[in-house]
């Protein structure tokens, strides 16, 4: 299971720290990574991170948001910082290991003045 929490209504240039707790599976071997779906868009790629901790980045986020692991606490973050309001949208944390995949139920985050 996939727990995501921490969205909310933040202003612009504000900041947010999004949390996907997990249980279940061993999280260690997993590669974990935060997509969004904004209104009347596809989900997209926001950031990956592999089980040795190495990350990658959507370009529209590059130096705003870091994703990071606590493989003793089963959890993946996303520490979002100059937010914007594109970057409204419901995150979704998923969790892959080559034939298994998972995903949280989503987080609303919402940038607005």
């Amino acid at each position: 299971q996939l727990q995501a929490s921490g969205g909310g209504l933040v202003q612009p240039g504000g900041s947010l720290r999004l949390s996907c707790a997990t249980s279940g599976f061993t999280f260690g071997i997993y590669r974990m990574t935060w997509y969004r779906q904004a209104p009347g868009k596809q989900r997209e790629f926001v950031a990956g991170i592999s089980s040795n901790s190495r990350t990658d980045y959507a370009d529209s986020v590059k130096g705003r948001f870091t994703i990071s692991r606590d493989n003793g606490q089963d959890t993946v973050y996303l520490q979002m910082n100059s937010l914007k309001p594109e970057d409204t949208a419901v995150y979704y944390c998923n969790a892959q290991y080559p034939a298994h995949v998972y995903w949280g139920q989503g987080t609303q985050v919402t940038v607005s003045s």
